[in-house]
């Protein structure tokens, strides 16, 4: 066997602080933040002269991470267009199990999430919805019912 375990998603972010706020009310938690420079992470990610900070959060289960990335040098690019459609190349979300998905959209909302659709459930199984959250980052949530 190969693989492990999926170890941690990046997000690269400008407002390091904002988007931990979102993370954290969705439920993860902090688990470090620190800065990283130096060669070796130059060599790791193939960019120069990098110094940034980083957050790493875990979700309740410790199985999934997700790690931010705000670079303070050289500066993040953004992405065109900023708020991509859902039919965009490239990772466009990260889905989480929740437990009471209304709630969950109602504490988002005070960190500046919007739903991108609309809350729909799949057949008798799952509730669904795409959150917009801070910097245009999409979280799906899943509340499966019965």
């Amino acid at each position: 066997m190969t693989i492990q375990r999926l170890d941690n998603v990046l997000i690269v972010v400008d407002d390091l602080d904002s988007v931990i706020s979102f993370f954290v009310e969705l439920g993860m938690e902090l688990e470090g933040r620190m800065p990283i420079e130096g060669r070796w992470v130059e060599r790791v990610i193939g960019v120069d002269d990098v110094r940034q900070e980083v957050a790493m959060l875990r979700t309740p289960d410790g199985h999934g991470r997700i790690e931010l990335a705000k670079f303070h040098t050289p500066k993040a690019i953004t992405p065109e267009p900023p708020e991509a459609p859902a039919n965009t190349l490239g990772i466009r979300r990260v889905m989480f199990a929740v437990t009471d998905i209304e709630d969950v959209v109602a504490r988002l909302r005070g960190h500046g999430a919007e739903l991108v659709g609309e809350l729909a459930q799949y057949e008798d199984s799952y509730r669904l919805c795409y959150l917009r959250g801070p910097e245009g980052i999409v979280v799906g949530l899943a509340e499966q019912l019965g």
